[in-house]
């Protein structure tokens, strides 16, 4: 399988939002974290971020088709992790391998080691991925609400 990350420019503000919302809806229907689900940013937040110099979003595209994408926050300073926050697959093409193709691929442009970013604790498929690809658990949590508890990552 062979994946192709396209950087996103802030002219794809509004397409990348459109995915992402789509993307994260039926967990945030399931854990109802308005402050925090990736389905509830604004449009904006996202401009916002496109517009930071140590930020980076990539569409994850598969044969022409644009499959999800992923932020990676690198402020190329040492001592400094790089952070995934977020990466999403759109729903009909997940359990395909693409996102784990993805953060392979991040980790060619932006270096293997010094990474961290945080999850869902009780959606262990994700847990299962991050740990898969070389992530260990901080010790960290923290809840959200009854329902949802985030928990931390760490890749060295």
């Amino acid at each position: 399988m062979i994946i192709d990350l396209v950087r996103i420019e802030i002219n794809d503000a509004k397409n990348l939002w459109t995915m992402q919302v789509k993307a994260f809806e039926d967990l945030y229907n399931k854990y109802q974290d308005t402050e925090t689900s990736p389905a509830t940013e604004k449009v904006e937040k996202i401009i916002m971020r496109l517009e930071q110099s140590f930020t980076y979003y990539y569409f994850i595209v598969v044969d022409g088709v644009k499959v999800g994408a992923i932020r990676v926050v690198d402020k190329k300073e040492q001592g400094k992790s790089k952070r995934i926050s977020p990466i999403f697959i759109m729903k009909q093409y997940r359990g395909k391998g693409y996102a784990q193709e993805a953060m392979k691929a991040v980790e060619i442009i932006h270096g293997e080691n010094d990474w961290e970013l945080d999850t869902i604790l009780q959606e262990k498929g994700n847990c299962y991925l991050y740990e898969k690809m070389g992530y260990y658990q901080t010790g960290k949590t923290e809840v959200i609400n009854d329902k949802l508890t985030l928990v931390f990552y760490k890749k060295d």
